[in-house]
């Protein structure tokens, strides 16, 4: 729990929280919060999980064309990350991340319960996005993942390299790693500068607690792709260097969901918003894949009704 403090809470850019949309977690931390609304009445809602060290401020491009498209959009920034409070980069159980997703739906769907919902998710924000729908399969209408973090590289983590994490996450659990390489985010050069201007953005190292929750996740993941029977749609570009696109090919290959899809591009989407990173597939076109989503869902809806 945040320790007591003289006058309103702030983020840690400064600005009282009175000032900003939030929620407030379990835990009594404030998590800033992001909602685009339609004009017209919505026909469903979009939740969007930004990834590891960013947050939910690059989506703005791809919430705004959901909500051209009458989708209620809306987003946080997980703890610790951009303008919310928490250690930066530093999460003692994955689960928060879950746990603090599914109660900004639920506080969504309490506004909107004739809705049906969806969930996009990006990077590590794929791996919250498949453990959310997991927790309660039969709730979402439909998971779009763009680049999701569904198994670590297995050149990366060796039998060796895990085995030395546990040994370090024991002994020194605060110690710093590589940090995420801008070079990766994008092959433009524009994003990458854009990125690194970002000062929402984390570029520091990584802790080795940190990646060993990652590494927890992934095993999670492993362990739900049998049962998983929700739709969902997949986008990973296959030069992907931060999330290994064999984890979405195990995903897709493997889930016994009837309503799937992979989409592979060439080159990197690492570009929050499915942006124009890769080619190939339309993955700058991610807005109207959920629209798509939506509307097959609406007509299943009418012809169970008949």
């Amino acid at each position: 729990m945040p320790e007591p403090a003289a006058g309103p809470r702030r983020s840690p850019q400064g600005v009282p929280y009175s000032d900003l949309q939030h929620i407030v977690n379990a835990d009594g931390l404030h998590l800033f919060c992001r909602y685009w609304e339609p004009s017209s009445p919505p026909r469903a809602l979009v939740f969007i999980a930004h990834g590891a060290g960013e947050h939910s401020g690059p989506y703005d491009e791809l919430a705004q064309r959901l909500k051209e498209l009458s989708l209620l959009a809306f987003a946080h920034d997980h703890v610790g990350h951009g303008q919310s409070e928490g250690e930066r980069m530093n999460i003692k159980d994955f689960q928060i991340y879950i746990r603090d997703s599914l109660q900004h739906i639920d506080l969504m769907k309490s506004r909107h319960p004739d809705l049906p919902v969806f969930i996009v998710g990006h990077s590590m924000g794929g791996a919250i996005s498949i453990l959310t729908a997991c927790e309660r399969p039969t709730e979402f209408a439909g998971v779009v993942l763009i680049a999701p973090m569904v198994q670590m590289n297995p050149e990366s983590a060796t039998p060796f390299k895990v085995f030395l994490a546990k040994v370090l996450n024991h002994l020194m659990p605060s110690l710093t790693l590589g940090s995420i390489q801008s070079k990766w985010v994008s092959r433009d050069k524009k994003q990458v500068e854009a990125y690194n201007a970002d000062e929402l953005n984390f570029h520091g190292g990584l802790r080795v607690s940190f990646g060993m929750q990652l590494m927890a996740a992934a095993s999670r993941i492993e362990a739900e792709i049998p049962s998983i029977k929700w739709p969902f749609l997949l986008l990973h570009g296959d030069a992907d260097k931060l999330c290994d696109m064999r984890g979405s090919t195990m995903m897709y290959e493997n889930t016994p969901s009837s309503d799937k899809k992979f989409k592979v591009g060439r080159g990197s989407v690492r570009v929050p918003g499915g942006g124009g990173d890769a080619q190939g597939c339309g993955f700058c076109q991610v807005h109207k894949l959920v629209y798509h989503m939506v509307s097959n869902n609406h007509e299943r809806g009418e012809q169970e009704m008949r």
